[in-house]
């Protein structure tokens, strides 16, 4: 039986979970190549034969997804599967040109052939965009279902930078486990907020081994929450579906592959940062929920700001470091950091470009619509090192570091900083803690 050769286009998550959930050990295909996008340093890399399975024993190779056209031809390849997420429907369509352009179909995977089940109740948190607040709105359930003396287990879309077969499964219950699994700021920025707070989360490669780890957890499991990343859909069937809105990028909600999927899906539609947005663009936001999925709950909230120290930006010349994806492809043009100067009365923004060295230039060419913010772009050690190199050179009174940890912990910094926080904070009924009051009742938990 002739067995369809398959590329899988991603970007190192979706793309190895598709495999292993649908390719791996379908003898109806043959898996030839991944491709990579968006993540710095993941081409020229493979799949490895501990992941891949018996049926690539010498694993699969990973190739730049620049290269598309001629791989389908170098490997007679019959169809493509679209495997990453955050990407404008028009980019998707592009990709999907050159697919058909070459003779091969073009393929987007649903949730009935990559979902799985898991023996405890499932709460998914996912948002229609990189950088709406989600993680945020993950800390908050987190913390209201532990107030019930409730397990929680956290599982997270994966990041996995490194060694795959090494990073297989995952487990971060203290911040020295970050350290221990080589994660790199951006890992940091998702799990250290989770383990500050006293849970356990999981990530990695292979999700159908992660999530049975999770259920058995060594500390126990009452619930399991599936932190999504990017604007990618849940891995895991979900008993009570979240998803989280920005009404400052209005209209991306409708425009995103697959954001429209987890809104469409949703229960519950959160609407975050109402405190910082426009009004009309509220409302533009809350239109486009009732009208394609006019059964979800619909949450507003308020992104509520802390600063350690305002005396560090009032009337300071202040150099901001967001957080790096929610500027690169999340293409927001400012953060929290820009609205804590704002707030805190900063004398003026101090221009990161012109400090800009190795990988951050690089970073700053492709991004052009960041402008005048530093993007904590911390993939790897010599991303780092070139982040503490621009924050040390740029001609700034002081530093607001408005990423999710303390970046003076992994690089040093040559001047005043002080760090912006931010908390969701749901604006009158229903809210979360109603919710999830109810949610405990129906499967009976806890006490």
């Amino acid at each position: 039986m002739h067995r369809k050769n398959i590329i899988i286009i991603g970007a190192a998550g979706r793309d190895f979970h598709n495999f292993n959930t649908y390719y791996r050990n379908n003898g109806n295909y043959r898996v030839v190549a991944f491709t990579a996008a968006q993540i710095p340093d993941i081409d020229n890399r493979r799949y490895p034969t501990e992941l891949a399975g018996s049926m690539y024993p010498e694993g699969i190779p990973i190739y730049s997804q620049d290269r598309l056209g001629e791989l389908i031809k170098e490997f007679q390849v019959d169809e493509c599967v679209f495997a990453y997420s955050d990407v404008k429907y028009e980019d998707v369509m592009g990709i999907s040109a050159i697919v058909n352009a070459e003779g091969a179909d073009f393929t987007l995977l649903g949730s009935k052939n990559t979902m799985l089940k898991s023996s405890k109740p499932v709460i998914s948190i996912c948002a229609v965009r990189t950088g709406c607040g989600k993680s945020q709105t993950s800390r908050k359930i987190i913390e209201i279902l532990m107030e019930h003396n409730l397990k929680v287990v956290a599982v997270r879309h994966p990041m996995p930078y490194g060694d795959l077969a090494t990073q297989r499964i995952q487990r971060f219950a203290t911040v020295e486990d970050l350290e221990k699994h080589n994660c790199t700021v951006e890992e940091m920025e998702e799990y250290e907020p989770h383990v500050e707070r006293g849970n356990i989360i999981y990530a990695g490669v292979d999700y159908e081994n992660i999530l049975r780890a999770a259920e058995n957890d060594p500390d126990g499991c009452d619930v399991i929450i599936w932190d999504g990343g990017n604007n990618d859909f849940s891995f895991y069937q979900s008993d009570l579906s979240v998803v989280v809105l920005d009404p400052h990028r209005p209209g991306h909600e409708l425009n995103y592959y697959a954001g429209e999927v987890s809104l469409r899906t949703s229960d519950i539609a959160i609407i975050n940062k109402i405190d910082s947005a426009d009004p009309r663009a509220i409302k533009q936001v809350e239109e486009n929920i009732k009208r394609i999925n006019p059964n979800a709950t619909i949450i507003k909230a308020e992104s509520k700001i802390t600063v350690d120290n305002p005396d560090i930006i009032k009337g300071k010349r202040v150099l901001v470091v967001e957080d790096g994806p929610t500027l690169t492809h999340g293409e927001m043009k400012l953060g929290a950091g820009i609205i804590a100067a704002q707030r805190f009365e900063a004398k003026e923004l101090t221009d990161p470009r012109p400090y800009a060295v190795g990988k951050l230039i690089e970073t700053f060419n492709s991004y052009t619509h960041i402008g005048t913010l530093l993007p904590a772009m911390g993939y790897g050690e010599q991303q780092l090192k070139d982040l503490e190199e621009t924050i040390n050179k740029a001609d700034s009174d002081s530093i607001i570091i408005g990423t999710p940890i303390d970046l003076s912990r992994v690089i040093n910094i040559n001047k005043p900083y002080t760090r912006v926080h931010y908390e969701l904070e749901e604006v009158g009924s229903p809210n979360l803690k109603s919710i999830l009051n109810d949610f405990i009742k129906d499967y009976k938990l806890g006490k």
